[in-house]
């Protein structure tokens, strides 16, 4: 019979056998995480961890049993940093949007989290999340299913336009003036008569783009969709 998948948090904080704990699970991801912002996730290996702490990497191992379980605790304590102490509203969208700001914050702050190799196993803060956006969507008709799948359609904006940002703050110059260009160029009115149409009513490429109030709009207009339309 096979044996069951378990997770890092269905496992003791650490194992029964060996000398008296000297770090704990915090401690270790504290260090991974510190780790993973100065130099991404790849700068994160049990030896690299164990050196920050001043420990052997051997040690760690009776905390958790691989680094895919690091970086579950990883993802999780992010998850912690999205404040979900802000009082619901009772409109589903606006505070949906407002809890997408705040999860966008926190993929900006740990760019690392975009570079996850897997969805990463929901940890404890990570079900306070789901939980706090469920609540925040029980007003609306939608199924248990469709609530969990508007988060995930949330989710997926925070990563989509966190992605974006980071890869234009650290562009050597602004691609989207590239790509206006060309497109205002290439575009002709034979082939693209609805894409030329909507260049002459944007912002042009010399415009300045608010990347934040674009990522509001459009989570605002989905979540809008989403709910609308059971």
């Amino acid at each position: 019979m096979a044996e069951e998948p378990t997770t890092v948090w269905n496992r003791p904080e650490r194992g029964a056998r060996g000398p008296a704990p000297e770090r704990n699970r915090a401690q270790i991801t504290a260090a991974a995480i510190g780790l993973a912002d100065e130099g991404g996730l790849a700068a994160v290996s049990m030896r690299r961890v164990a050196g920050r702490l001043g420990t052997g990497p051997a040690s760690l191992y009776r905390y958790m049993s691989t680094r895919d379980d690091l970086l579950d605790l990883m993802a999780d304590a992010a998850a912690g940093e999205i404040d979900l102490g802000v009082p619901l509203s009772g409109d589903p969208v606006e505070d949906l949007a407002a809890l997408a700001v705040r999860a966008k914050q926190v993929h900006l702050r740990h760019p690392w989290l975009l570079d996850l190799p897997a969805e990463p196993a929901v940890g404890p803060r990570g079900m306070d999340y789901l939980e706090y956006a469920l609540r925040a969507l029980a007003p609306t008709p939608l199924s248990s299913p469709a609530r969990l799948e508007t988060v995930g359609v949330l989710n997926g904006l925070v990563t989509l336009f966190a992605r974006t940002e980071l890869q234009r703050r650290n562009a050597p110059a602004d691609p989207r003036r590239a790509h206006a260009s060309h497109l205002a160029s290439a575009a002709t009115a034979e082939r693209h008569p609805l894409l030329l149409a909507a260049l002459a009513d944007g912002p042009g490429a010399d415009a300045p783009q608010d990347t934040h109030t674009l990522f509001e709009r459009v989570v605002r207009r989905v979540l809008t969709g989403l709910v609308d339309n059971p």
